[in-house]
Parts: C-alpha cells; sequence; structure tokens
C-alpha cells in the first residue's frame, strides 16, 4: 500500500514569539498536518516547549498534531500531551523502558502512535514494534536543531523499512525529519517515505503554498 504524500511543517521553525500565527499559516494553506518537536534538553540538547503550550495551540486549531517526543523518559509524559490535544505521539526507541507498553497506552489515550530511531540506530531496533505502530519515522539528522544538513546515509534505511512494511503487508505511515526539502524529499519519497517533516525548507519559504504544492505531488 502506497500513501499518498503528506507534508507535517515543523512548528520548531515557526514564529516562537506567535506560534499560533505559524500554525494558522499552515491550516491557511490547506495543509493538514503540522509536526511539534517536543524536547527536554536531556535526550536532545534543546529545549522548546510542553504539553501547556500544545493545548493552548490546540484551543485555535483543528490541524492534525503530528507530536514527536524527544525525551529521556516519554512513557511519563504521553498522558499530559493526550490530553493537552496530540493526534499521534512518536517515541524514540532509544532510551531504556518499555516501548510495547508505551505505544499501547498511547493509543489507549485515543491517540494514533508512532516509533523513532535516530541516524546512529540501525532499523532493526525498531523491526519488532513494526505491527504496533501507526507511523516509523526516520529521523534525517541528529536531532535537537533545526537547519542541519539532510544525510543521504539514511536513504537506504528508509528502504529497508519499507520493504518489511511491504513483505508484512503492514500500514504504517514513513515519516522523515530534518534537511527535508525540495531537492531531498523526492529521494526520501524514492526510498518509501511518505510523510515528510519540513521545517526550515516551509517556513523560510517566501511562497509556502508552492512547497506545499511541490510536497503533495510526489
Amino acid at each position: 500500500m502506497k500513501h499518498a504524500s503528506i507534508l507535517a511543517p515543523s512548528i520548531l521553525a515557526g514564529d516562537h514569539a506567535h506560534l499560533a500565527g505559524s500554525a494558522q499559516t499552515v491550516a491557511s494553506l490547506g495543509i493538514p498536518w503540522i509536526h511539534l518537536d517536543i524536547m527536554d534538553g536531556h535526550f536532545v540538547p534543546n529545549l522548546t516547549f510542553g504539553p501547556q503550550t500544545v493545548a493552548a495551540l490546540r484551543k485555535g486549531s483543528s490541524l492534525f498534531f503530528d507530536t514527536h517526543l524527544m525525551l529521556d523518559e516519554p512513557h511519563r509524559y504521553i498522558e499530559p500531551f493526550a490530553k493537552a490535544g496530540a493526534n499521534l505521539i512518536s517515541i524514540h526507541i532509544e532510551p531504556a523502558y518499555d516501548h510495547a507498553a508505551t505505544l499501547a497506552r498511547i493509543r489507549e489515550l485515543g491517540c494514533q502512535n508512532g516509533i523513532v530511531l535516530n541516524p546512529g540506530t540501525p532499523a532493526e531496533a525498531i523491526e519488532p514494534f513494526l505491527a504496533l505502530v501507526d507511523l516509523v519515522l526516520v529521523m534525517t539528522v541528529q536531532p535537537g536543531f533545526g537547519g542541519q544538513p539532510f544525510r543521504r546515509d539514511m536513504l537506504s534505511k528508509i528502504a529497508q523499512i519499507d520493504r518489511w512494511r511491504q513483505e508484512r503487508g503492514l500500514t504504517f505511515r514513513l515519516e522523515v525529519d530534518g534537511g527535508v526539502d525540495l531537492k531531498t524529499g523526492p529521494e526520501c519519497r524514492a526510498a518509501g517515505a511518505d510523510t515528510f517533516v519540513a521545517g526550515t525548507s516551509f517556513f523560510g519559504a517566501t511562497d509556502k503554498a508552492s512547497v506545499a504544492q511541490a510536497i503533495a505531488a510526489w
């Protein structure tokens, strides 16, 4: 099953003095998803925002909140983010906690779930969880800061996960995040990705509508 392409603009690259305005920009272009990067300053060397900010954004938005927890202990925070209005909550494979139970709990809370792996983590680390998730997110930069260059050595990892998806008849979405733009995105699409997190390349574009239209056509 090949999913249609989805663009998930990363609000990390938006205007932090007016995040609601950045979300409204996305919605005004007819883009259904927005990507929320949640960083704790421990798992990644940056801090962003927490459930209260997500709840405030939710009050004025009907966008699909694609919520990416870059946390040392994500299992401790899934309930607050679900209550705040997340639609999908993705957790990293790298920290040590009960991944399967956490993925199950996310669904119990009424959200879709996702599993994420960093560039240095082999695809095999998430293989046992593929039948348990709605989305797999392959980081194509080391998470923590926006604007990093895309790592093309991740294309083979994307392709491997896509092969497993096809061989096993699974339907999870395959998302990429990091350095995704109008040049690197089609390479990811060719490797099997169908969901594209774009931060700098979207919010930094003078013609955001053209970026959205290009990605929708992949």
